[in-house]
């Protein structure tokens, strides 16, 4: 009985996935053009991130445990 409940609801999920292209809906706009823009961006161009908005991590492995520096906000709750 869980697993066809949980069938259904995975299957209902699914479902729920965009599968057209986004548009305004009825009766709205899209967004004005930023200034200095020579045109109104489309959907895609609005949902595109910059590189600045999302930067790469850099993830530096430790190899050894280290001491922390002593930190002066670190105080104990009052």
């Amino acid at each position: 009985m869980r697993i066809a409940i949980a069938l259904a609801g995975a299957l209902a999920l699914a479902g729920c996935g965009a599968s057209a292209p986004l548009k305004p809906p009825a009766g709205a706009s899209m967004p004005t053009a930023p200034y200095g823009a020579q045109s109104e961006p489309t959907a895609d161009e609005l949902l595109r991130r910059d590189a600045l908005a999302a930067p790469e991590r850099s993830v530096e492995l430790r190899r050894r445990s280290e001491e922390r520096q002593d930190d002066p906000f670190d105080l104990p709750p009052e």
